[in-house]
């Protein structure tokens, strides 16, 4: 995790905001998410980032944490052991080198369950579009993202969705949904940069 908000904060922002479900999805670990799942007033999804040699791939419904390094078929089949599901988070996004794209992305699609259709950090209008192309094109929910790295950025990007209890009914709900969202200011990602180099040094 590339931030250095406290549970008891992210809480606090949500009830501000008036998010009443979240998912976390820290990169390479499920521990924040489960604790926060604990104390958290609301529904939390227990997700995680897992870096493969292509690019990420979010595990949404998790139960235990998967090591990132595996490949992309390794990764989807660990993910799929646990029940959860499968998600594309911030495709085409290439300013990032983490962003899953190209050749790999159309080979899996199948096997794909959400695609996130807007991140907030995302610089281009264009990666968006290209996102929910590709989600409309096979048929599958799009999803939002704040990509919240700081408090302020909580509530950047959301999903307006019925109620939902489970993975299943959350799909149903996915694909009814509308998705909300604005761009964060571009220099969070100094900030971003500034947490990763504090982390590297301690």
């Amino acid at each position: 995790m590339d931030c250095d908000m406290s549970l008891d904060h992210i809480i606090e922002r949500c009830l501000a905001r008036g998010i009443n479900c979240i998912a976390i999805a820290d990169h390479g670990t499920i521990e924040g998410a489960i604790e926060m799942q604990s104390r958290a007033p609301f529904p939390v999804i227990v997700a995680e980032e897992i870096l493969t040699p292509h690019g990420e791939i979010m595990g949404m419904f998790l139960q235990e944490t998967i090591p990132s390094g595996r490949s992309v078929e390794k990764t989807i089949a660990e993910i799929r052991a646990q029940d959860g599901l499968v998600c594309i988070p911030h495709p085409f996004d290439n300013f990032r080198p983490s962003a899953l794209g190209g050749k790999i992305l159309a080979e899996i699609m199948e096997q794909v369950d959400i695609v996130e259709v807007f991140n907030s950090r995302a610089f281009l209008h264009r990666h968006s579009t290209q996102a929910k192309n590709l989600a409309l094109k096979y048929g599958i929910p799009g999803s939002a993202g704040s990509d919240a790295h700081t408090p302020y950025e909580i509530g950047n990007a959301y999903v307006e969705m019925p109620e939902f209890n489970g993975k299943d009914e959350f799909l149903q709900s996915l694909a009814r949904g509308r998705v909300v969202g604005r761009r964060s200011n571009p220099l969070v990602h100094f900030n971003s940069l500034a947490q990763s180099l504090k982390s590297h040094f301690k």
